[in-house]
Formats: structure tokens, sequence, C-alpha cells
């Protein structure tokens, strides 16, 4: 293991990875605890059905999947391994919730092909993390 200067594209990019699970976090406290109520009765009857079909399981895989990479990012930022086996275990996360979304309720239908797109971009940024955390581990940046 080699310890050299941390270039200043590491710390772009973790700021970036940063931004985006902060992202992540404020769309689970959306859905989880935010569309309750009035605020879920004011969408369409699909709609609402929709969001019946999110058991608790699927919410708290949401919040590993989210509060794990921000975790594992705040750790990347302090140079710490760990990051590495939290990113892990939110891509875990993300594909088991992507999966049920996708393949387990009727999101496809009430929105469309669409629906595809924000699940392939969360999982490439995850899967992503996880070369990213593993790549500046090898390059010794992180211990």
């Amino acid at each position: 293991m080699t310890t050299s200067k941390i270039p200043t594209w590491f710390w772009v990019i973790a700021v970036i990875l940063l931004l985006w699970n902060l992202m992540g976090i404020g769309s689970f406290v959306f859905h989880s605890f935010i569309m309750r109520g009035e605020a879920l009765e004011a969408l369409p009857e699909n709609e609402r059905t929709l969001y019946g079909e999110y058991p608790l399981w699927t919410h708290i895989v949401f919040g590993i999947a989210t509060i794990g990479a921000l975790l594992a990012n705040i750790l990347l930022l302090a140079k710490k391994k760990i990051a590495i086996s939290l990113f892990v275990i939110s891509l875990i996360a993300i594909l088991i919730q992507m999966f049920h979304n996708l393949f387990l309720t009727s999101a496809v239908e009430v929105f469309g092909p669409g629906t595809y797109v924000m699940p392939i971009l969360v999982t490439i940024i995850a899967v992503f993390e996880v070369w990213f955390s593993r790549y500046v581990h090898k390059k010794g940046w992180i211990h």
C-alpha cells in the first residue's frame, strides 16, 4: 500500500457523491415520512394505490440504502476504509429496493417506461461508489 498526496479530483468526486447521497436522504424522508395523510390523498387514485404497495420492509431497505451511502460517503471523506463495506451494503439494499419497485409493484403501469430511468441511474452510481472507494483504497488514499 502506498500513500501519496490525494488529488483534487478525489475531493471533487467525493463532494459530488455527498450531494447525491444527501438528495437520496431527502427522497427517503419524503417517501417514508412526509407522503402521508393529506399529501397522499391529493394524489390520483392509481398513485395512492401504488404507495400502498410498499410494505414497511421496503422503507427499511430504502433507509439502509440511503443512510448507508451517506455514512459511507462521510467516511470516504474522512479517508476511512470502512466506507467500502458501507457502500457495498448500500448497493445490496438498492438492488433489493429497485427489484421490488420495478417488478413487484405497479410503478411501471402507473408512470410508464420512464420509471426505469431513476432506478438504473441510482444503481449505476451505487456501483460507481463501490468501485471508486475500492480504487482509492488501492491507491492508499483511504485506510
